[in-house]
């Protein structure tokens, strides 16, 4: 590595279509686990947007356009090469005209500059409740449609419940906003490219069957007692949540097999589940869909939440090169060594650091950790977690500046 700017190829291409595609092949690159010209930056920031760009939570949580905006002014402003379209993923308005129950909302029994929060239910309280365990595993899609919108929204009607206005307009309001949001990305994306010249770092949604079942239907205190009281119910509503979570996951894949499908890995390390639940529930319900990715060529973003180190054993066992494993709370350079050979490594930086520590602090951690993690490739540089709006605006400056001066090959 040097840090002798004399020293860097040019950093201003001639057209914003060759500053993307520079940055694409550099990110790209260090994904497949290969040496770039330089190390990629690709921060995660998510309400550090709104902080940048002189907004509030509820703002770019109300209106997706905003928020938009936001990402985009970063990525005009800071040298990055890829970047979330948007990471304040939860737009307000559709939670709100379904009238939910399970979300806290900016500026909506929150403070308007505090993040969005998920409301985890009471055992008793849980949205799916222990006898509609085969509900489920008959029928996924139908259990979803029939009894779980209806009990998590307030607005929306059941089965066999008279019908009102009221869930005719929600249905409507909320189909349209879906649709309306969910289509804006592509032309998110391209601005990022025709404005920034910065690559959209992710594509894909895919979250593991378990952690589904964790979060959105039990809850997790829910399924901690039916992981002892009923497992093999567990086992099988995983197991019929597989090909929805692996057709959801190709199907809003980037074509192009370039940028990787993301998946958030939380509730199925130690110590939310022992290594033996583990190893019976939460690996065979997620490595087939993860090697069913790699054989349709993508690859699958471990954005590992917490720490995830008693479980890399079982992540070696994926094909070489099938994953990017993203460093949450685990020690970097120990993840390096650990995972390095066979997986390219992201993350690592604390966000403490980030939110309350010095420029010069950032610094010395980010050069150590291009000297031993990023000295052969295959790292991208990204705090350890998604960047809300406690991040110093400073400390980011000092993390892209000196990676783009220091971490060139």
């Amino acid at each position: 590595m040097t840090s002798d700017i004399s020293a860097l190829p040019a950093t201003v291409p001639v057209t914003m279509e060759a500053q993307y595609q520079q940055r694409l092949a550099r990110y790209v690159t260090a994904m497949r686990n290969e040496k770039p010209d330089m190390v990629p930056i690709r921060p995660f920031v998510a309400e550090f947007t709104a902080k940048y760009a002189g907004m509030d939570c509820q703002q770019v949580t109300q209106d997706y356009r905003l928020a938009f905006d936001a990402a985009v002014r970063c990525a005009a402003d800071f040298d990055w090469d890829a970047v979330v379209a948007n990471m304040v993923y939860v737009w307000g308005t559709i939670p709100q005209v379904l009238g939910t129950r399970y979300l806290a909302i900016p500026g909506v029994g929150l403070d308007r500059d505090t993040g969005f929060q998920y409301l985890e239910p009471t055992e008793d309280g849980a949205w799916m409740q222990p006898d509609e365990y085969d509900a489920l595993i008959e029928d996924p899609t139908g259990y979803l449609l029939n009894v779980w919108m209806p009990r998590t929204n307030r607005y929306l009607l059941g089965p066999g419940e008279a019908n009102t206005a009221q869930n005719n307009v929600a249905w409507l309001k909320g189909g349209m906003a879906v649709m309306q949001y969910f289509t804006a990305f592509g032309s998110q994306v391209q601005r990022l490219r025709t404005e920034c010249g910065t690559a959209s770092a992710i594509a894909g949604i895919l979250k593991s069957p378990f952690d589904i079942i964790a979060d959105k239907f039990r809850g997790y205190i829910g399924l901690t007692m039916d992981l002892f009281e009923r497992p093999e119910k567990v086992l099988a509503a995983a197991e019929a949540l597989m090909p929805h979570m692996l057709n959801v996951a190709l199907s809003t894949a980037d074509p192009n097999k370039e940028v990787p499908i993301t998946i958030w890995l939380h509730r199925g390390c130690v110590p939310f589940v022992t290594p033996d639940q583990f190893d019976k529930y939460f690996w065979p319900t997620l490595k087939p869909v993860i090697e069913e990715i790699w054989a349709h060529g993508h690859q699958t973003l471990f954005y590992a939440e917490g720490k995830w180190k008693h479980h890399w054993d079982s992540f070696r066992e994926l094909p070489e090169g099938s994953i990017i494993y993203h460093c949450d709370r685990d020690d970097i350079f120990e993840t390096h060594r650990a995972l390095g050979d066979r997986f390219a490594i992201s993350g690592g930086i604390p966000n403490y650091l980030l939110s309350f520590g010095k420029p010069q602090e950032v610094r010395e951690f980010c050069k150590k950790v291009i000297d031993e993690v990023a000295a052969d490739g295959g790292y991208i540089m990204d705090a350890g977690a998604i960047m809300q709006n406690d991040t110093s605006i400073e400390n980011i400056q000092a993390m892209t500046d000196f990676t783009r001066d220091y971490g060139v090959y």
